[in-house]
């Protein structure tokens, strides 16, 4: 039997919300509006503070089916496409692309495995040299528009039926097969594969790790793909400093928030 490395796309591979990521060329497009845009930042800033969990992935997965409804397929996968090396390529981490040349190298194949829809997920996928993904798949009508209905949800239980489906067709050992995920929605899938990594692991996750033994990598470095690693990246950006400020604004207004409330 073949073995396989599964991989989370975001925070795992990729050091934010891939769709979010694409927000600011939808605005250009005319897909979003600016309001749409400022609390897209906002969902940003919340989900690298504090991740995912099963309610936040509910309420964003229905306001996405809510937005794209009626939207021309083939007009958001040009969009991707297109926007890729502006917005991709410098929010992948280096430490993923070496661990997934290395899982090629030993012969394994290499899956992303994504709630992301697969118009993102696959053009990301395949820049990066991977060339199999399970992602979410939207429903389109007659007219290739998107009806606002799914047809799979690749999350939580759903990506490791998948991914059990996939290993039952086409021979795959999951004993010996690795995945990598930095949300406690992911558990399903990490408990599928004999080597289970955490990345970047949120709260739940870290505390389930270290009470399974399971290894906890941290990614750091983002790297342009262009360079694939050929020199130093640099530690802080000009937009990570306009982000962490962000957060801190964010964090701030919050701790105020809860004094509030406690006074109250």
């Amino acid at each position: 039997m073949s073995e396989a490395a599964f991989f989370d796309l975001d925070k795992t591979v990729v050091a934010k919300s891939a769709v979010l990521a694409f927000t600011g060329k939808m605005v250009k497009a005319g897909l979003l509006g600016r309001r749409t845009m400022l609390r897209a930042a906002v969902g940003q800033i919340y989900y690298s503070l504090f991740g995912a969990n099963h309610s936040t992935a509910e309420r964003i997965r229905k306001a996405v089916l809510t937005l794209t409804k009626g939207w021309q397929r083939s007009e958001v996968e040009d969009l991707v496409e297109n926007a890729l090396d502006e917005v991709v390529a410098p929010i992948v981490f280096a430490e993923a692309l070496f661990l997934i040349d290395d899982h090629m190298k030993a012969g394994r194949r290499v899956i992303i495995v994504s709630a992301s829809p697969e118009e993102v997920v696959r053009p990301l996928a395949r820049y990066i040299g991977v060339d199999e993904i399970i992602a979410t798949r939207a429903e389109v009508d007659e007219q290739d528009r998107y009806t606002g209905r799914i047809e799979l949800y690749a999350y939580g239980e759903s990506k490791a039926k998948e991914v059990r489906r996939l290993a039952d067709d086409e021979g795959i050992s999951l004993e010996g097969s690795f995945a990598y995920s930095d949300s406690i929605t992911d558990l399903p899938l990490l408990e599928e594969v004999g080597h289970p990594h955490a990345v970047n692991p949120d709260k739940d996750l870290r505390q389930v790790a270290e009470q399974r033994g399971w290894p906890v990598l941290e990614f750091k470095r983002q790297v342009t793909i262009g360079e694939r690693l050929a020199r130093p990246v640099p530690i802080i950006s000009g937009a990570a400093l306009t982000t962490m400020a962000l957060t801190v604004v964010l964090w701030v207004m919050m701790r105020r928030a809860r004094r509030e409330q406690r006074r109250s």
